[in-house]
């Protein structure tokens, strides 16, 4: 269906189609917007489950990492100075050093990989190939120990099989899962709660979780979405977006997990989108003025006159909470 438009004057210039849902910890929907059970690629809205299943192989306290390394390990980021130091701390304490980082460069980046958004990733998923004794030089392949042992954790926090997952490769080379939003949105209810978990994974999560809402400027950049979401929820969410417009939040005090999907990709519908759908969840950070311009962007012409906004529908995810 279509749920965020784009605005010229008055006139809807263009519109985008998504999907959304929140579950709890049990998989009991409680909002539902478009098709929600079929697989969708989560890409980086995966890297904090990524990110804890190394936690839970131990490599917190096989190699002392902090809670900004911790973050980092679950970020997009936007290469910014204390982003790379994060990460080339992480390649220190492992033994390695940016050479071994398969993530590749970035446009509009540092030619050096440390500065793909990716690499606190990647620092994350070497530091586990440590844990398990896996061969560094083949850490993004599929087969890899390393990783079938994230694709096995990831697989566990939103009950799924992994046998009959589909895989694909992501834009940094790494495997990527598909699942259903509403798999993804009850994964994410418990990293909201920690139940429904193995005690392992749980204390896992909860490490990745306290680690990005007390830095979340790790976890994606100074003024982005999801820091700005997380520094003004001070706590009571813990947030990750994804390329092609999915978006995935654990909102705590309501023990509830949040995905959205654009489904054409476009990033730009992904932040309007996911605040409507906190609204439609009674979210007071829907309300922040603080989050008011991600609600509805401001369109720009070249001179830098307001011509239009990018929103969602009016109604569309209340309608579809209350049914």
């Amino acid at each position: 269906m279509i749920v965020v438009e784009v605005t010229r004057g008055d006139f809807v210039e263009s519109v985008h189609y998504g999907a959304a849902c929140a579950a709890n910890a049990r998989g009991e929907v409680v909002l539902q917007t478009g098709d929600i059970e079929s697989p969708v690629f989560l890409r980086s809205t995966a890297k904090p489950f990524i990110a804890a299943a190394a936690i839970e192989a131990g490599v917190r306290e096989a190699f002392d990492l902090d809670m900004r390394e911790i973050a980092v390990m679950s970020a997009s980021h936007t290469g910014e100075p204390f982003h790379i130091e994060a990460v080339r701390s992480i390649l220190r304490k492992i033994g390695l050093d940016e050479s071994a980082l398969q993530c590749g460069a970035q446009e509009g980046r540092g030619p050096e990989p440390v500065y793909n958004n990716c690499s606190g990733k990647h620092a994350g998923i070497l530091a586990l190939c440590r844990m398990v004794g896996s061969d560094i030089a083949t850490y993004m392949d599929e087969n890899n120990p390393a990783e079938q042992y994230i694709l096995n954790f990831c697989a566990r926090i939103s009950g799924d099989d992994p046998q009959t997952w589909p895989i694909g490769v992501d834009g940094c080379g790494i495997p990527v899962y598909a699942t259903s939003l509403r798999r993804a949105a009850t994964a994410f209810a418990r990293f909201a709660t920690l139940s429904d978990l193995e005690p392992r994974d749980g204390m896992a999560l909860l490490v990745v979780r306290d680690a990005m809402v007390s830095h979340p400027a790790y976890v994606c950049g100074t003024g982005e979405f999801d820091t700005r979401l997380m520094s003004v929820a001070a706590g009571s969410i813990a947030c990750k977006s994804g390329a092609e417009g999915v978006h995935g939040a654990a909102l705590i005090p309501a023990g509830v997990g949040l995905v959205t999907k654009v489904l054409d990709g476009a990033a730009r519908a992904r932040a309007p989108l996911t605040m409507a759908a906190l609204q439609a969840l009674g979210s007071p950070l829907a309300e922040a003025t603080e989050l008011a311009g991600f609600c509805a962007p401001i369109v720009y012409n070249r001179a830098g006159r307001a011509v239009g906004a990018i929103r969602a529908v009016p109604g569309f995810a209340v309608e579809q909470a209350s049914t």
